[in-house]
């Protein structure tokens, strides 16, 4: 190991965000498979849902009311003829071809439109009295009418091809009689958790020993962004034994290693990449907490469709892994995932209370979003720096604080990651 040479290449956190981005957009499509209906939230999309009819497939009634002609009303109170009823669902044969010159149609919410009529008056501006009703307001052609193919022509896209599948995008795929969805298959994530301090979750920790939280606390993470966590067994402080996890790790889709890439004598993590000739994109960040993030790409085991793996090294401190995941890991994985690229947007919420810091890093800092409605406030969450998983489950967001800003007053509005 001693010949191999490490060259720092600490970036702003936007030029480390671009980077990954940059790489991101280069990653080619992962195989598809069909999937049911019931199964599909939370894939991305492989084959775009379609509108296998004119959406809505009728002029469509949003109120309960009559079907009117709206020059029918311009003088008030206007009284006409009812020549029926229809109801969402009704039969085409039971609805009026059309409305004529002071006629009207009681219509119910989702029901179609006759032709003729270009407005629907709400029920609670008439009232009915035998075979007439009287309207006292007037109508604008086309309110409370959705006209036929206002949401979507048949052929167009209604959920594009790379988009994550919400609830939504599921109750759209189930309106034009998809029951089964192409979706790209989700890709398998290395999670390597290194330190000879690191003990399993169900081991009796000794006086200087930590648990393993940083592998659980991935996995979570790993599966909300669309991939397959992939434990191994904890790697110890040891080159050829980290070089041996690292290679077996090189074979998934994406490698994320935790611990190590710090400058201590026992961070051997970027020695053993140098070794095998990774690529490093860059070792740093300027960000706390989570500032030794690495992050680039090595050979591994080559295989002709995959012949390098992307890789991320991450802080051990676990609120270092989870924010550096966040910000620099999941982007690449939505994209080995299939997904659209999209960028990190921050919320704006009001500071509750003064912020002190020193200038010179990006400091994304566990937080708490409180308030009701509108009126929402932010507030840092008391912690004692990022090995303080604790203060990060009180917190519900992140304050980002600029590298510039060493004071920030209350009621100032503040940038906000949420978690």
């Amino acid at each position: 190991m001693a010949g191999a040479e490490i060259v720092s290449n600490i970036l702003s956190f936007e030029d480390a965000r671009h980077a990954v981005e940059a790489q991101a957009a280069l990653v080619q499509l992962p195989p598809a498979e069909i999937v049911n209906l019931s199964d599909a939230a939370g894939r991305v999309l492989a084959d775009p849902v379609l509108a296998d009819r004119d959406l809505p497939p009728f002029p469509r009634s949003t109120r309960d009311g009559y079907a009117v002609r709206s020059a029918d009303l311009a003088k008030l109170p206007a009284m006409l003829d009812v020549i029926g009823e229809v109801r969402a669902g009704e039969k085409p044969d039971k609805i009026p071809a059309s409305i004529g010159v002071g006629q009207a149609l009681s219509i119910m919410t989702g029901a179609p439109v006759p032709a003729g009529a270009d407005a629907v008056v709400m029920v609670e501006h008439t009232s009915q009295r035998g075979g007439q009703v009287e309207v006292t307001r007037s109508v604008d052609a086309g309110e409370n009418i959705v006209p036929r193919g206002a949401e979507a022509h048949q052929g167009a896209a209604l959920v594009e091809r790379g988009s994550r599948l919400t609830e939504a995008s599921i109750a759209l795929a189930a309106s034009t009689g998809r029951s089964k969805l192409q979706v790209y298959k989700r890709p398998k994530v290395a999670v390597v958790t290194t330190g000879d301090e690191i003990i399993e979750v169900d081991a009796v920790p000794g006086p200087t020993q930590i648990r393993n939280s940083n592998t659980h606390s991935l996995a979570v993470q790993i599966r909300r962004a669309g991939g397959d966590p992939v434990p191994f067994p904890i790697a110890p402080d040891e080159p050829l034994a980290l070089r041996r996890s690292i290679e077996q790790g090189l074979a998934a889709d994406l490698l994320l290693m935790t611990g190590g890439v710090s400058m201590g004598r026992y961070d051997l993590v970027e020695q053993v990449l140098t070794e095998l000739n990774a690529e490093f994109f860059f070792t740093g960040a300027k960000i706390q907490p989570g500032r030794p993030v690495v992050f680039g790409q090595c050979a591994g085991a080559p295989t002709r469709e995959k012949p390098t793996t992307f890789f991320f090294g991450l802080p051990g401190n676990p609120v270092s892994t989870m924010v550096t995941f966040e910000l620099f890991a999941r982007p690449m994985l939505e994209a080995l995932a299939g997904m659209s690229p999209r960028k990190l947007v921050f919320l704006y919420a009001k500071l509750k209370s003064e912020i002190r810091v020193k200038p010179g890093l990006k400091r994304f800092l566990p937080a708490t979003l409180s308030g009701e409605f509108e009126n929402s406030e932010v507030a840092l969450v008391s912690w004692q720096g990022s090995g303080d998983v604790a203060a990060t489950a009180r917190a519900n967001c992140y304050i980002v604080i600029p590298p510039d800003r060493e004071r920030i007053s209350p009621d100032e509005f503040v940038p906000v990651m949420l978690r």
